[in-house]
C-alpha cells in the first residue's frame, strides 16, 4: 500500500490518498476466493470447486472486488494512518477513485485528527484551599452517631408520646367530609419530629397515649404533589397503638471498648479526631486539585472536533456498563428500569466527557511545554501495576495496552503534579467558630429524650 498524499481539506480533517498496487489487490482477490468460492455455483462444477477463472468469468471480473477491498480495509487504513504520522482520533469517509485488476485500487480516505492546542499561564493558578479544622464539637458529633448507631429500641407504656419517639398508627383522612386517594394506613411507624408527614401532624400526635383515638386538622401545603390537595383542610382519624424510644449508650470507657479497638474514651476521642482530620485533609485537596483541573480546562484554546468528544463518550458509557456488570446488571436492563434510551444516556454523559477531553488536551500540552516525559522505569512500574490489579501476567498486559497509552497516562498526571507544585494556595478565610453544645450528662444509664443526631427528614408522604 502506497501513501500517495495527504491533503489538509479543513480544520482537524485530512483526506489521505491510497494506493494499492495491482498485485497486493490480486493477493486479496485470491484470500477472498479462498473463502466465498465455497458458497458458489458455477454450471459444470459441483459446488465450491470451480476455479477463480471460471467464477469471474461467470459473475463477472468484479465479484470479488467488494469483498477483497474489505479484507485490504482495516489493515490498508492502519498502515496509511502511521505512515501519515497524523494524531488521527476518527476515521470518516472512505471513497474508491479507481479499481481494477490492471490498476489495483485507489481511494481516499478522510481521518480526524486532534487539534492544535493553546495554553498559556498555567502557572501560579490560584487555589483556595480550605483549612483541615476538627473542633471538639465535631468530635461529639460523630461519636454521637456512633451512639445512634449502637441504640437499642425500647417499649414506651407510662407516658404520652413525645417529640424524637417512634409511633405506630393507623390514619384515615378526609377532605371535604370525603376519604381521598393515598390518606389511609394501619400499623404505620412514623418518628415524631422527623418531618415525614405535612407540616402540624406529627406535633398534634404528641402528648397522646397508647389506645387513643384522636383527630389531626392539617391544611395541605399550596405545594403539595397532589394537584386535587393543594391548599386544601383536612382531618385525618388516628389511633396510637405503640411508642417506641431509642435507648442511647453511655459515652464512656465501657462504651468504647464495645465500639472500637481502644480501652479509654480519651484515646478514642483522639483516633476520632484523626480520623476526621485526615478525611477533611482529603476533601480539601480534592477540592484543591478540582479548582486546578476547573482552571486549565479554562485555559485550553481548542477547536475540538465532535468525533473526540463522541468517542469520550462511548468509552465513559462502556465503563459505566462495566460498573453495572460488577453489580449483576447490564446497560440495556438499566435503560429499562429507569425509561431511558442510549441517546439520553449519551446526552447526560457528554458534558463530563467533554470535560475529560479538554482536560486530557490541556495536560497534553503542558506536558509538551515543559518537556515532561516518563521514564523506562516509571512505563514498566505501571505497568506492573496494571498486572497487579488485574492479576494478569505481565506481557498480556503488554499485549493488551500500548506503550504509547500508558506514556500518555503518566505524562499527564506528571503535568497535574507540575500544575500543583506551581500553583499558588490561598488559604480560605475561617468561619466565626461556634462554640460547641454543652456535652450531655453521661450519669443515666439511658436517655429517655434523646434525638437522632442524623436524621434527614423523608420525602412527604401522604398523610
Amino acid at each position: 500500500m502506497n501513501l500517495k498524499s495527504t491533503n489538509n481539506v479543513e480544520t482537524n480533517r485530512y483526506e489521505l490518498e491510497l494506493e494499492v498496487t495491482p498485485q497486493e489487490f490480486d493477493k486479496a482477490i485470491n484470500e477472498v476466493f479462498k473463502r466465498e468460492s465455497k458458497k458458489m455455483n458455477v454450471p459444470g462444477f459441483r459446488k465450491g470447486k470451480a476455479p477463480r477463472a471460471f467464477i469471474e468469468k461467470y459473475y463477472g471480473e468484479e465479484v470479488f472486488f467488494e469483498a477483497a477491498v474489505n479484507h485490504l480495509y482495516r489493515p490498508m487504513v492502519t498502515e496509511a494512518i502511521e505512515k501519515s504520522e497524523l494524531k488521527v482520533v476518527a476515521v470518516g469517509d472512505f471513497k474508491i477513485e479507481e479499481i481494477g485488476k490492471d490498476k489495483g485500487v485507489l481511494c481516499k480516505l478522510v481521518v480526524v485528527v486532534k487539534p492544535e492546542v493553546k495554553i498559556e499561564n498555567y502557572k501560579g493558578i490560584n487555589v483556595t484551599k480550605a483549612p483541615a479544622v476538627v473542633t471538639d464539637g465535631d468530635i461529639d458529633n460523630e461519636i454521637q452517631r456512633v451512639r445512634e448507631r449502637n441504640s437499642r429500641i425500647m417499649n414506651v407504656e407510662d407516658r404520652a408520646a413525645e417529640n424524637g419517639d417512634i409511633t405506630v398508627i393507623d390514619f384515615d383522612g378526609y377532605v371535604d367530609g370525603k376519604q381521598f386517594d393515598g390518606g389511609k394506613s394501619e400499623g404505620y411507624e412514623l418518628t415524631l419530629g422527623s418531618g415525614q408527614f405535612i407540616p402540624g401532624f406529627e406535633t398534634q400526635v404528641e402528648g397522646h397515649k397508647i389506645g387513643e383515638e384522636f383527630d389531626v386538622n392539617v391544611k395541605f401545603p399550596e405545594d403539595y404533589h397532589a394537584e386535587d390537595l393543594k391548599g386544601k383542610d383536612a382531618v385525618f382519624k388516628v389511633k396510637l397503638h405503640e411508642i417506641k424510644m431509642k435507648e442511647l449508650p453511655v459515652v464512656d470507657d465501657e462504651f468504647v471498648k464495645d465500639v472500637s479497638e481502644f480501652d479509654t474514651l480519651a484515646d478514642y476521642r483522639a483516633d476520632v479526631e484523626k480520623k476526621l482530620l485526615e478525611q477533611r485533609q482529603k476533601a480539601a485537596d480534592a477540592d484543591a486539585e478540582n479548582q486546578l483541573i476547573d482552571a486549565v480546562i479554562e485555559k485550553v484554546e481548542a477547536e475540538i472536533p465532535e468525533e473526540m468528544i463522541e468517542n469520550e463518550v462511548d468509552e465513559v458509557i462502556n465503563s459505566f456498563a462495566y460498573r453495572l456488570q460488577s453489580q449483576g446488571l447490564n446497560l440495556e436492563t438499566y435503560l429499562k428500569y429507569t425509561a431511558m434510551t442510549t441517546d439520553d444516556l449519551r446526552k447526560q454523559y457528554k458534558p463530563q466527557a467533554e470535560r475529560q477531553v479538554k482536560v486530557r488536551l490541556g495536560l497534553e500540552k503542558i506536558a509538551e511545554l515543559e518537556g515532561i516525559k516518563p521514564t523506562e522505569e516509571e512505563i514498566e512500574a505501571e505497568f506492573q501495576k496494571l498486572a497487579d490489579a488485574y492479576q494478569m501476567p505481565l506481557e498480556n498486559v503488554k499485549n493488551l495496552v500500548t506503550e504509547e497509552a500508558i506514556t500518555g497516562d503518566i505524562a499527564n498526571q506528571k503535568a497535574v503534579d507540575f500544575v500543583r507544585e506551581n500553583a499558588v494556595y490561598l488559604e480560605e478565610e475561617k468561619k466565626e467558630e461556634k462554640k460547641p453544645a454543652a456535652k450531655r450528662s453521661t450519669k443515666k444509664k439511658t436517655e429517655s429524650k434523646e434525638k437522632e443526631a442524623d436524621d434527614s427528614p423523608e420525602e412527604k408522604t401522604e398523610g
